[in-house]
């Protein structure tokens, strides 16, 4: 599901990003609006406010070039081990090294927005119900959040699960 998502833009973004910014400076607004090139029946602005809060690495409210292309690395040529870390910290909405079930439908839901309810790769199941399974298959000590660890397990043992929440 995200991999389908950040799979669409990574080569024509930085195209984008090196035309519309040239000060090498990528704002929400216009992060917002290269990415709804790619998804123009969906509604992207939930989406990219994540996506932005993780690439904007030092918090400054700007993606510069170093971290856009960091992420760009990370997010088409990274290792599973490396796109699963990024996509964790994308899930992590609070920062307090854990996901919980409100994060992950959070994160879920604006995937699913951002797809549009008329796309074919829009899943049949409710974001809730999606969380709910994820946490399923990934919450091994059922204390109702994933650790890092417990996400890259879950993630790395199940295929599906890996292409489903990881760039």
């Amino acid at each position: 599901m995200l991999a389908c998502v950040l799979d669409a833009y990574p080569h024509g973004a930085l195209l984008a990003c090196s035309q519309d910014c040239p000060n090498g400076k990528l704002t929400p607004a216009k992060f917002v609006d290269m990415y709804k090139m790619f998804f123009p029946s969906g509604n992207a602005e939930e989406f990219c406010d994540h996506v932005f809060r993780t690439f904007d690495m030092d918090k400054n409210g700007y993606i510069d070039f170093k971290e856009f292309l960091l992420a760009i690395d990370v997010t088409s040529s990274g290792t599973p081990e490396e796109k699963l870390k990024w996509a964790f910290r994308m899930y992590d909405v609070d920062g307090n090294g854990v996901i919980d079930i409100h994060e992950m439908t959070k994160i879920v839901q604006a995937i699913y927005d951002m797809l549009g309810a008329c796309s074919s790769n829009r899943p049949a199941d409710s974001a809730e119900e999606r969380a709910k399974n994820i946490f399923a298959k990934m919450d091994e000590n059922n204390d109702q959040q994933l650790t890092q660890e417990e996400f890259l397990k879950g993630c790395l043992q199940d295929e599906e699960l890996s292409k489903m929440l990881a760039p």
